[in-house]
């Protein structure tokens, strides 16, 4: 077998192997024969005629050893080969003469679970389930179908030529590799379960007509997929790619953003179903952009995450909140707390502490000013000493614990009491048409049930009729919050809204003692 260019061979070797290597060379010969024996006459013409079919061999030559060596790269972990073959079967698919009337596809997909995997048992738990995710994928496959592993968590697929391969038959391949990542893998005595996301690229609808493109098409897919997943499955289409510059361009731009101070705090009250007093606000990430207005957070948050930005959105987010709050206290307004919400990456940060701390102290606020907002989908998928030790010093130092959405997670009344979480956040899936639906009042009831006996308080969100409001101050509910109080405002429009409900609560007051 001839040998590979080396990794470090030099860029003239490289080239001559790239250009010389092409079958397209061969049409060379008659333009270089005939310069020759114009320029040099017939001495040079024979040298040239001798010359020229040994460089192109020589050329051809050192490029299949190349394409040979990195068709035998493996990957260490499952003994697969990795993204290049691929590429060089779907090359081969989409250029070979004996493939007419024939068609290829790709296949990528991505598996899911494999970080908790990894976090409960260890990296070589996560390494054999890799392993054997590979080997079921292979059998699951036929013995010309390509398998390559992505590194990480993917994998990828160059499905050798078939007479048909349209969107149904690709859709029924993609389910049954879903099905075989499904099948449970034995861990320490247990098994594990793993999804995958998939996302696949039909030749006609990619953006070149070359391996590396299809495979790049197909990874986009898997990505969209992973975004409306967990076990999702989506074709790349050009509007797919469309979607994806436009994410890229919000990418750029979101660290700009964030550090001129365009992504700030917008705030939602949160009222007491009692006194109708404000008991709170809720500070959430808005952005509106100069050119493309209002940017949903669905939007930008992902982007802001992509970027490594999380925490400094956090901490921006919390550096504003105690501002409005200092302004509020100036102007002679009563807003006992703001919400801010922590992600798990933040409460996993061992500083977290001592950065609060800093800024109550730089604002001269009292903890219990500040209420942490966490996911119930931290609480219960979580497995980190530093996040429940970052809560429970929270807890301490004063703060207010919030268990935000919940009722979608699966937190059990263990792990609530081990976070000492103050109030219950009830999901407005639960709140949506209260009044008009007796499953979900006897749904609301259980939960204030439930937390009355555990001592824990209770805000509904996403209230947005007066029906609602009112259904939950009957079953007991002592907070609520939504469009049907307040949309989230910046601070200008909330201190407006705040001193107007203040007024209105004390014309009501005055009222009520006349009438009496």
């Amino acid at each position: 077998m001839p040998r590979p260019l080396p990794s470090d061979a030099t860029p003239f070797l490289k080239f001559f192997s790239v250009v010389f290597g092409l079958p397209q060379a061969l049409a060379l010969i008659p333009i270089v024969v005939l310069s020759a024996y114009w320029l040099g006459g017939e001495g040079a013409l024979i040298a040239t005629t001798l010359l020229v079919p040994l460089v192109i061999g020589m050329g051809q030559f050192l490029a299949n050893g190349a394409r040979r060596y990195r068709r035998h790269s493996i990957d260490g972990i499952t003994g697969l080969p990795l993204r290049t073959s691929a590429i060089d079967a779907l090359d081969d698919a989409l250029s070979g003469e004996e493939n007419v009337g024939k068609t290829t596809s790709c296949i990528a997909l991505t598996l899911e679970g494999l970080s908790d995997l990894s976090g409960r048992h260890g990296s070589p738990a996560a390494d054999k389930a890799i392993k054997l995710v590979g080997e079921r994928l292979s059998a699951a496959l036929r013995d010309n179908d390509t398998l390559v592993r992505l590194g990480g968590a993917g994998f990828a697929v160059a499905l050798a030529p078939l007479h048909r391969a349209d969107l149904e038959s690709l859709l029924q391949i993609c389910a049954r590799l879903q099905d075989t990542v499904r099948e449970p893998i034995p861990v320490d005595a247990s098994a594990a379960y793993l999804s995958c996301s998939v996302g696949f690229c039909l030749p006609h609808r990619s953006p070149a007509q070359t391996g590396d493109a299809m495979l790049a098409a197909a990874e986009t897919a898997m990505r969209e997929a992973q975004a409306n997943g967990p076990g999702a499955i989506r074709a790349f289409s050009s509007e797919m790619q469309t979607a994806v510059r436009k994410r890229h361009n919000l990418e750029d731009e979101v660290a700009r953003a964030l550090e001129q101070g365009e992504i700030r705090p917008w705030f939602q009250p949160q009222i007491s179903t009692d006194t109708g007093k404000i008991t709170g606000l809720e500070a959430l990430a808005r952005w509106p952009h100069i050119d493309y207005g209002m940017i949903p957070p669905s939007d930008f948050l992902p982007a802001i995450e992509q970027a490594g930005l999380s925490t400094r959105l956090t901490e921006e987010i919390l550096r504003k909140s105690f501002w409005a709050l200092r302004g509020w206290d100036d102007a002679g307004l009563s807003v006992p707390t703001v919400g801010v919400n922590f992600s798990s990456e933040e409460l996993n940060n061992p500083k977290l502490l001592d950065h609060i701390k800093w800024e109550l102290d730089r604002f001269d606020l009292a903890p219990e000013r500040l209420t942490i907002e966490v996911l119930e989908t931290v609480v219960s998928d979580n497995n980190s000493d530093m996040i429940s030790r970052n809560i429970s010093a929270l807890s301490d130092l004063g703060c207010k614990i919030d268990l935000d959405d919940f009722g979608t997670g699966h937190a059990s009344i263990a792990s609530i009491r081990r976070f000492a979480i103050n109030r219950l956040k009830i999901d407005r899936s639960f709140v949506s048409r209260l009044d008009q639906d007796r499953e979900q009042q006897n749904m609301i009831a259980a939960i204030l049930t439930m937390s009355e006996r555990l001592g824990l308080e209770t805000l509904a969100e996403g209230v947005e009729t007066h029906g609602e409001h009112t259904m939950l101050a009957q079953l007991g509910c002592a907070h609520v919050q939504g469009f049907g109080i307040a949309r989230p405002m910046p601070f200008d429009e909330a201190t407006k809204w705040i001193r107007e409900h203040e007024a209105n609560l004390e014309q009501t007051a005055c009222i009520g003692r006349q009438a009496v």
